[in-house]
């Protein structure tokens, strides 16, 4: 039995404290104590960036970081993109360019990408495809996810 630790950690801006188990991952606890699941688990080895999330605005593997290390900071899920019920731009993009196929990747691909555009607001194929070279997508072949972020790149850059 795993020792049980409190913490206190903002999730898509409330704040929740919970005690968890030392070695509960922040992935599975996202998922299975507060029922947020948004980010899926994949690999469980940080491989394939299903459980992507942001800390503190730093996109991060869910299952890589246990759930205690999250304590005093800020957790952003795919949850957090939409507002008031309204995709963002970057999840109307995938809709509309077909990017998100079975769906599986979604979560950690939006992820991984919304900090990137935040940091790249105009980056072109080859860069969004290295932003993206650490998420593993089995349906879409990729190309549909690039044209989804050179499209709000597009719109961005015509408005």
């Amino acid at each position: 039995m795993s020792e049980t630790r409190r913490i206190e950690v903002s999730v898509n801006g409330k704040l929740y404290s919970r005690g968890v188990e030392a070695r509960r991952s922040l992935v599975d606890f996202l998922r299975l104590d507060l029922g947020l699941t948004g980010s899926h688990v994949g690999c469980e080895h940080g491989a394939c960036g299903a459980c992507t999330v942001r800390v503190d605005g730093e996109a991060i593997r869910g299952c890589l970081m246990f759930a205690v290390q999250a304590h005093g900071k800020s957790v952003a899920t795919v949850e957090s993109l939409a507002v008031d019920g309204k995709l963002n731009a970057l999840q109307n993009a995938f809709w509309e360019n077909n990017g998100l196929q079975c769906g599986f990747c979604t979560p950690g691909m939006l992820m991984t990408l919304s900090e990137f555009l935040e940091e790249y607001p105009s980056p072109n194929e080859a860069e969004i495809r290295e932003a993206i070279s650490g998420n593993i997508c089995r349906c879409t072949g990729y190309q549909a996810i690039v044209d989804a972020v050179l499209s709000v790149v597009a719109n961005k850059e015509a408005a």
